[in-house]
């Protein structure tokens, strides 16, 4: 595994209280659990990579409040 990957994942993981094991650990549960992967892997289309190609270069909105309040912004600017 990449090492400043796994730093930062164990970093993250501290911050909210549980260590490397215990998340391996539920990760492992859930996907007995749904008898697959916990999360939907799919290829993002045309338009998801875009807009991850713009966020990863700084170019990207950041929007902040309630989910609800964003998403009805969003649908109002289009």
């Amino acid at each position: 595994m990449d090492k400043k990957l796994k730093s930062d994942a164990e970093k993250i993981l501290r911050d909210v209280g549980v260590n490397a094991s215990d998340a391996l650990t539920m990760f492992y549960k859930q996907v007995v659990l749904r008898e697959g992967l916990p999360f939907e892997v799919r290829i993002p289309n045309k338009e998801t990579r875009r807009a991850i190609t713009r966020l990863e270069a700084g170019k990207g909105k950041i929007y902040k409040g309630a989910t609800k309040d964003i998403f009805d912004a969003i649908l109002k600017e289009r």
